[in-house]
């Protein structure tokens, strides 16, 4: 008997934009795993030289205005962008534009 004989053709089933096609979707699995979600205030550029000579007390300038929302991130994904709040002593974040599901596909090709 050779290999030809008993192998068959893989069978999936069709992926849709929705998911698996016929298939219920149990979201439950994923619930309790853990992503990272971090903000970005701004970002700089700086020579290395410039990078050597910091020290306490020493102020780096952003490329992001100030009162300008700040990016929030998962897992290294855009997913919205927000402003920060204070809340019981503690610093937070309000969502004020979040990205659409369908653009956060597009971004991850």
């Amino acid at each position: 008997m050779n290999a030809s004989d008993t192998a068959a053709p893989a069978a999936f089933d069709t992926l849709t934009a929705e998911g698996v096609a016929g298939a219920d979707l149990n979201l439950d699995v994923i619930l309790d795993v853990n992503v990272t979600l971090s903000l970005e205030v701004g970002r700089a550029r700086i020579p290395i030289r410039n990078l050597l000579q910091l020290n306490q007390g020493s102020v780096v300038e952003l490329e992001r205005a100030a009162g300008e929302p700040l990016d929030v991130y998962v897992n290294g994904t855009l997913i919205a962008q927000g402003e920060v709040v204070v809340v019981n002593d503690r610093f937070g974040v309000r969502l004020t534009d979040v990205v659409s599901p369908s653009e956060r596909i597009k971004r991850l090709r």
